[in-house]
């Protein structure tokens, strides 16, 4: 595993990167073409880990900018709903700081050549978190199917779902750092 190389997966997540300025300058004015620079950048975190994994081009910048990037995305989605008045703030700063909280963690655990895993309980975060966040852009609904509601009530799972998997993260962080 090498360091810094730059390969298809590196170059996928810094495509990630580039696109948020561009869904953060289009979302208010056109939600539509927002949600789908967020769905673009979004299955560029599913394609850059599956190829690293796959093709054995994992690297240690890697393992460090892909978290990176897929807050950034989050973080940006998360601040452009409460400045449209989709999401509380209180929401937004909670979900804010524990992905901040576990990057830290993972970026410390890496220096020290510690790979904590992924655990089931963020993977479903991050999809009730993703799901959430292009519900909450969307106007309108289906029939009396608000997308609005549906979104908030998934983003509450989410909230939940960070706090729990942010504790057990960081437990199982202090049991390998010792």
């Amino acid at each position: 595993m090498s360091t810094i190389r730059f390969n298809l997966p590196t170059l996928l997540t810094f495509s990630r990167i580039i696109l948020i300025p561009f869904f953060v300058l289009v979302t208010p004015g056109n939600p539509y073409w927002g949600i789908t620079i967020f769905l673009i950048a979004s299955v560029t975190d599913f394609l850059d880990g599956y190829l690293a994994r796959r093709s054995g081009q994992i690297t240690k910048f890697g393992m460090i900018l892909d978290p990176i990037a897929d807050k950034f995305l989050v973080i940006s989605a998360l601040i452009l709903l409460v400045d449209m008045v989709r999401l509380s703030a209180w929401v937004a700063i909670i979900i804010i700081v524990r992905e901040f909280l576990v990057t830290a963690l993972r970026v410390v655990a890496l220096s020290k050549s510690i790979v904590i895993p992924s655990e089931s309980g963020g993977k479903w975060k991050t999809a009730a978190q993703m799901t959430s966040i292009v519900l909450l852009f969307l106007p309108g609904g289906i029939g009396s199917l608000d997308f609005y509601d549906v979104g908030l009530v998934l983003m509450y799972i989410a909230l939940v779902l960070a706090l729990v998997s942010g504790v057990k993260y960081t437990v199982s962080f202090w049991k390998q750092i010792q």
